[in-house]
């Protein structure tokens, strides 16, 4: 008795492990792997626990309070969705493609509509409350970025030709939004149509980027501006 005692915290541990474990092995995107997930997390403290989760398994941790309504959604292996992201796809939406590692925090919109498509590199992170809108044109996020909270990614905008209003006026885009390797984008930053923010950039908090960032810049403002080069603080 005095030996169980003394290890009932391993034995309890190990419990927990082959509870999770099972679970996650039943876990997907159909109604049943989704109560697998809850499952899943059944032992797990909430909001910390799910990347590691997202670990134990190539078929990551979907929070189940994610809502998923995207009938194009791709995902790699080890992905972590949190609590209360949206993945939607609008009338001809194109698809979501999100890679290995990818980590989606809590209350993040990913919504791609007509000529639209999102993609999103290994490894990458992206915090709470951001919106990824992708109509007209497509949103490519490349492989170890670094996205912080609030940030929002439109590379659509309505016309503004006078005499009617802007709800009646068609969509139009400068282009795609591209954001490459390992580039970090603080908190608060959107990014606009036709501009690429190059590997290894920093867009500082609150940034507007209207215009292309070269690789290994550090832009800051209102609209977003080239102040120095990483390369310069060595």
């Amino acid at each position: 008795m005095n030996a169980y005692r003394q290890n009932r915290p391993f034995i309890t541990r190990t419990l927990k492990r082959r509870w999770t474990r099972f679970w996650l092995g039943r876990a997907g995107l159909s109604r049943f792997g989704r109560m697998a997930f809850r499952m899943a997390s059944w032992f797990a403290p909430p909001h910390k626990a799910g990347p590691s989760l997202a670990m134990m398994t190539a078929r990551g941790y979907i929070d189940p309070s994610a809502i998923i309504f995207h009938p194009r959604l791709g995902l790699g292996a080890n992905v972590f969705i949190g609590d209360r992201v949206l993945i939607f796809c609008d009338n001809n939406g194109g698809s979501v493609e999100i890679g290995d590692r990818v980590r989606i925090l809590r209350d993040t919109i990913i919504d791609t509509g007509e000529g639209g498509s999102v993609r999103i590199g290994a490894d990458t992170s992206i915090h709470p409350r951001c919106q990824l809108n992708s109509y007209m044109a497509p949103i490519q996020i490349g492989r170890g970025v670094l996205i912080a909270a609030n940030c929002v990614m439109y590379p659509h905008d309505h016309g503004l030709a006078p005499n009617q209003p802007i709800l009646e006026q068609p969509l139009h885009t400068k282009g795609p939004i591209v954001v490459d390797d390992f580039a970090w984008l603080g908190t608060g930053v959107i990014v606009l149509g036709g501009v690429r923010i190059g590997k290894g950039a920093v867009i500082g908090a609150g940034a507007v980027v209207t215009k292309d960032v070269p690789d290994g810049a550090i832009a800051v403002g209102v609209p977003a501006k080239v102040v120095k080069m990483r390369s310069d603080l060595a």
